[in-house]
């Protein structure tokens, strides 16, 4: 559902607008340093039910292009840019595993993963629980990629290589739209030069609030460029799907740099039934920043739910425009919402968590996998 609010007092002190806010969890874009220091993640796969090793079982950190397999006694080793992640481990048959992870988890050698076979009478309870569309792909097809892969000018060169394996179900009770996936969504991203395997655990689009929600496991691999042309093009677009991304942003928190970043942040409240952006002093005071020196990680309560993001470097894109004519037009203008007496947290590589307590609305809700760059992607290579 779409609601108005109106802004007043920005820090440039512009006219203010109406706005129409679309609520959407975020799906990550990504970033690394310039300069990444590395540390490894060690352990073993095993099958929970014999305990017995699980070799070739597939070992990644998600949005990212760095993965491994287990050896013959399920061993597995990855080297990682400092920072966080979530760690997943796949193997066909297997319910998929996760765990997060950071660069204090070097020192622990002992890691151990246990995966279950997948219970089949379980599955099939899911799926008759909902009515599958027969002719799904055709009916519902356009539109869950306009959710997934998105609508931007990148999104025009995204191939979903196996649309066969997309099954769509309709409830009419809840309306409800519910994507599954039978094997990983293969995604060809010509636009900047990444294979994206995307494991789906799920994508729901709730009809009465229009708020679309998918969660799954992406890995990143770099195509082959053709060219130094071709390479040249992928370094620029995939530099330009990172400026002004989430990740640029929550990097820019960590670092303390967000003005230096072309950053603005304010507080959204009510006033007299109305919304209003309030300006801030001190950016991190606001933010309650604090950063635990032994973990390295950066901890965030701010002192209102609703942050209003202001991205000073570059104008909205025209399609993002063209569909929202009462934007701002002049910078690029989102709400991070934060859910009532949470915090979350920031790994120095920019990665987030709890990533469910926070909300993307407004611009950055525009950008979908199709302008998705890894976490290890390094703007200064």
């Amino acid at each position: 559902m779409y609601f108005r609010i109106k802004r007043l007092n920005f820090i440039n002190n512009s006219s203010m607008k109406n706005i129409f806010l679309a609520s959407i969890v975020f799906l990550l874009s990504a970033s690394s340093y310039s300069q990444p220091t590395y540390f490894y993640i060690t352990g073993k796969v095993i099958n929970a039910d014999t305990k017995l090793p699980m070799q070739a079982a597939s070992v990644f950190a998600q949005n990212t292009t760095l993965g491994t397999a287990t050896d013959a006694e399920g061993y597995f080793k990855l080297m990682l840019p400092n920072g966080g992640y979530d760690l997943v481990i796949s193997f066909s048959g297997f319910a998929t595993e996760s765990k997060r992870i950071s660069t204090v988890d070097a020192d622990d050698k002992n890691i151990v993963i246990e995966l279950k076979q997948k219970e089949k009478v379980l599955e099939d309870v899911a799926v008759v629980s909902t009515s599958e569309v027969k002719d799904g792909l055709e009916k519902y097809g356009w539109f869950f990629i306009e959710q997934f892969i998105g609508k931007t000018d990148n999104s025009k060169n995204c191939i979903i290589k196996n649309k066969e394996a997309l099954k769509f179900y309709f409830s009419k009770k809840r309306n409800r739209l519910k994507v599954l996936a039978t094997e990983p969504i293969i995604i060809e991203n010509n636009a900047l030069g990444y294979n994206i395997k995307y494991d789906l655990d799920s994508f729901t689009y709730e009809y009465a609030t229009q708020q679309s929600l998918y969660t799954g496991f992406p890995l990143f691999e770099e195509m082959v460029p053709i060219s130094n042309e071709q390479k040249m093009q992928w370094e620029k677009l995939r530099k330009q799907a990172y400026k002004g991304s989430v990740l640029h942003f929550m990097r820019s928190i960590y670092q303390k740099k967000l003005k230096e970043n072309d950053f603005e942040i304010q507080f959204i409240i009510k006033y007299s039934d109305k919304e209003m952006g309030v300006p801030l002093k001190d950016f991190y005071a606001a933010l309650n920043y604090r950063k635990d020196d032994s973990t390295q990680i950066v901890s965030i309560s701010p002192n209102q739910n609703n942050i209003g993001v202001i991205y000073t470097k570059e104008k909205p894109v025209q399609s993002f425009l063209n569909e929202n004519p009462n934007e701002p037009s002049e910078f690029q203008f989102s709400i991070l919402s934060v859910a009532p007496q949470q915090s979350f947290f920031i790994e120095q590589n920019g990665y987030f968590f709890e990533q469910n307590n926070i909300t993307i609305n407004e611009y950055l809700s525009w950008f979908k996998l199709a302008d998705a760059v890894p976490y290890d992607y390094n703007e200064e290579l």
